[in-house]
Formats: structure tokens, sequence, C-alpha cells
């Protein structure tokens, strides 16, 4: 029973799109155990995965504070520890990030994979890999994933076949339909207008356009949601069409998920909500600028992605990430553009 260590701390995508590649590990190795080191935020992403056996939660990113203000605190001490205790014999690290291959260092783990190259983020990450794998002709990110485990003798996964066991709570589940019923909105679309970086956000006042027009055409229920941090924005938009069918729905992961798997639609950016509504097969309309839909968009084949033109021209990767961190939303994607890409995307999902 080989003890294999996953490495793949956050964010919200980046933890969907790794889902595939250790469901492809648990099945195709004899009896692996598998334990996944993951940010303590998005840990519930992992409840109920039939194929992870051990969830161990960090808080990589208050480390560094708290370890310059107070030494090394308990839960440092505590998640390193456990990293120790697990005595991986293979650790395989989705990061590729300096501070995600020291972990992989740290366990002691005589096989530690991860990518090489371009294919890797920092490339000082390599340094502590006793391998590392290229992932030429991979697509998608999640085939450059499976690149990974497939290293270690997991099988090749086609598109269709891909798994995203996300957890289905009961209690989530429970919530999200009474709080539909008791709106009056249990046929509805997802708008979700965030996004980590300005850059990927399309301009609120095209959200605003493009609920209008969905209002005028009848029979579309708007739901808007996003992060607590992005609320107050979130609200102008719902503001901005006060009257109209459309109302603000704040959620947990466990909720969102399970608001998703309900949708008719969802319509947003590059950002974890869309991939997490993307993994449970509600139909997308997704709006790109800085980074590739083809590389890290939806995968339906009925779903739509739509990117502006400065951004779609071919680029070293190094000038994507420059200009996805620059300031300013995402011009260039018009609003009628968007509007007629929901059109079709609900008509495919209606079997019209």
């Amino acid at each position: 029973m080989p003890r294999i260590l996953v490495i793949r701390l956050s964010s919200i995508g980046d933890i969907v799109h790794a889902l595939p590649a250790v469901a492809a590990l648990g099945e195709s190795l004899p009896e692996p155990e598998i334990a996944w080191a993951i940010e303590s935020r998005f840990a519930e992403l992992l409840e109920g995965n039939a194929f992870v056996g051990r969830v161990l939660p960090l808080d990589t990113l208050g480390w560094r504070g708290r370890w310059q203000s107070a030494g090394a605190p308990e839960d440092i001490v505590g998640g390193l520890a456990a990293l120790r205790r697990f005595r991986p014999e293979v650790t395989v690290d989705f990061q590729g990030l300096v501070k995600s291959a020291a972990l992989a260092w740290f366990t002691r783990a005589p096989r530690r994979i991860g990518f090489a190259g371009r294919w890797r983020r920092e490339e000082l990450a390599g340094l502590l890999y006793t391998e590392r794998v290229e992932a030429p002709g991979r697509e998608h990110v999640v085939e450059e994933n499976l690149a990974l485990v497939e290293r270690l003798g997991a099988h090749p996964v086609p598109r269709n076949r891909w798994q995203f066991p996300l957890p289905r709570d009961r209690a989530a589940e429970s919530d999200v339909k009474r709080r539909l019923e008791e709106s009056g909105a249990e046929k509805f679309i997802v708008i979700n207008p965030g996004g980590g970086w300005t850059s990927k956000r399309w301009p609120p006042r095209q959200y605003i356009e493009l609920i209008r027009a969905l209002d005028a055409e009848g029979g579309h229920n708007v739901l808007v949601t996003g992060s607590p941090s992005e609320e107050s924005w979130i609200r102008e938009i719902v503001g901005a069409v006060a009257g109209s069918r459309v109302a603000y729905f704040p959620s947990t992961l466990t909720e969102f998920i399970a608001l998703s798997r309900r949708a008719r639609l969802l319509v947003g950016g590059d950002t974890g909500p869309l991939h997490l509504a993307a993994a449970v097969g509600t139909p997308i309309v997704a709006i790109y600028g800085p980074t590739n839909p083809r590389r890290n968009g939806p995968f339906a084949p009925d779903d739509i992605a739509l990117r502006n033109r400065r951004d779609s021209e071919p680029r070293r990767t190094h000038w994507n990430r420059m200009q996805a961190r620059r300031p300013g939303y995402l011009e260039g994607v018009p609003t009628e553009d968007v509007l007629a890409a929901v059109r079709r995307r609900l008509a495919a999902a209606d079997g019209a």
C-alpha cells in the first residue's frame, strides 16, 4: 500500500483542477494511502472524498506573520509534525512553488515528483524534487496534473471521464433549497462577478447591462454570488437593477456547490466559483481576459468561453501573468456578445 502525499494548498480553482488526477491515482494503484496537504480554509472541499484517506490542513498564509511575532506557534509546529508523521513514500506537488516543494522535501519522502521547466510556477522549486515531469501537448491544466500522476502509474483519463468528487453537505443542500423556495427563484441563473485580480473581472457596469437585458427578456431569475470581501460592490450591482428579479445570494463553499447543482447557468470570470460550477456540471458562460480559457476554462463541450481580442493574442506565459495583475477591469468583451452566449448555452442545456 503506497503512501502518497498530494500537495495542492490553494486556491479553489486549482484544487478543483487537481481532483481528477487524485481520483486517477486512487483508481489505478493497488490500495494507495493518499493524504492531501491543503490550506485550512479550503479543507472542506475534500470532505467525503473517497480517494483521500487523510486531509492535512495547514495555514501557510498566516504562518509568516505569527512566526515573526511569536516564534513558532502550535498550529505551525502541529501542521509540520502531521506531514512528517504521515511518512509518505512519494509526494506529488501540483502547486510548483518553492513553498510547496519545501513541504515535500520536509517530509523526507524518497520520491518527490513535481513539474519540470515551464510547467511549474517557480523555477527554484525544481531543485527540491527528485523527479521532474514535462507535460507537452497537454492543453488543459487538468491534463497537466494527470501527467504528474501518470508517472506513478495512474491510467490516462479522457476528458469525459474526469471525476470531481466535491462534497454533498446535507445541511447546505437543505438550506439552499429552503432559501430558494422562500425567494421563489427555483429556476435561476447565477452571476459571479468576482475574481482574484481586478483584471479578471468584467466591469460591473456591463454586469448591470446584462442583468437588465435578461430581465427585459423575462423568465430569468438572477442570483449574484461572491465572497464576503466582494459583498459591497456586489450589492452595488444588485442595487442598480432594483425592481428586476435579481438578488444577492451569500453562501459558504458547500452552499455554493449546492446552489450550482441547481442552477440553469453560471456567468462569470476565471475564479474559484466558476471552476466549482463547471466541476458539478453547471452550464457555463465564461468571460476571460489575461488567462487562457483553453488551459483553465470550463471543459464541457457546450460551455462557452469569451475572451477579449488583446489578451487572446499569443504571448509568453510571463507576459500573461504580468497582464493578469495589471489594474483595471477586463475590457473588450461586449455585453451583447455575452447575452448572445447566454441564449445559446441555455438553448443547448434545454436541448433546443
